[in-house]
């Protein structure tokens, strides 16, 4: 069997046993705390799938989603391939079965000066999609000033065409983001989407 077909079959597999990841809607709630962040990710009925608590002063990024504030079990990680932190694209994998899901890295030229931008890649490496900001919201953020008050929008676009959106919600403390799979791929796996929106939420602040 050809590789991008296997690939497709293990995720119509994942696809067929673990269904919460292939949802079209999900809410990522962040909780500032005194020490560190919590990271609850919800289903459009409010159902918590996944908690996190963002690590402090790590030289290399490893980025672990529980079902819970117990954090007993492991749903799934984000882990740094490289040690240079703007360069690094970071893998998402399945903590089950330590398959890899597919990639995220942060375009750091065009995050540095521009509107945001994320680049996804599939298991085999390939480069697949973006995410990226809308260019007027980006530079106002960027630039005016009070801009980090501005609420982030972004699109993902899967080979040129768009098929989600990424719209963070307006407060004063804590932070709410929200994605919306408008055309993907059913068996895509979210999980990648949503380590993006995470990474997003956790390693983003540290550059503005």
């Amino acid at each position: 069997m050809e590789p991008v077909f296997q690939q497709q079959a293990a995720q119509i597999a994942q696809y067929t046993q673990n269904p919460i990841w292939y949802q079209n809607f999900y809410r990522v709630r962040k909780k500032v705390l005194t020490v560190g962040n919590k990271y609850w990710i919800e289903d459009a009925n409010g159902n918590i799938l996944g908690f996190s608590k963002q690590k402090l002063f790590k030289l290399k990024e490893d980025i672990r989603i529980y079902t819970d504030e117990t954090m007993q079990e492991e749903l799934f990680r984000i882990q740094q391939t490289q040690i240079i932190d703007v360069w690094g694209k970071f893998a998402v994998i399945d903590s089950k079965t330590n398959a890899i899901l597919g990639y995220v890295r942060r375009n750091f030229l065009k995050s540095t000066f521009a509107p945001d931008e994320w680049e996804v890649y599939d298991v085999n490496e390939n480069l697949i999609g973006h995410i990226k900001e809308e260019t007027g919201r980006g530079l106002m953020r960027k630039y005016m000033p009070g801009g980090a008050l501005i609420p982030e929008k972004m699109t993902m676009y899967l080979h040129g065409q768009p098929v989600a959106e990424i719209e963070q919600q307006f407060k004063i403390i804590g932070d709410i983001w929200e994605l919306r799979c408008l055309n993907i791929p059913p068996y895509l796996d979210r999980r990648v989407l949503l380590a993006g929106l995470i990474l997003m939420a956790m390693i983003e602040r540290r550059h503005k």
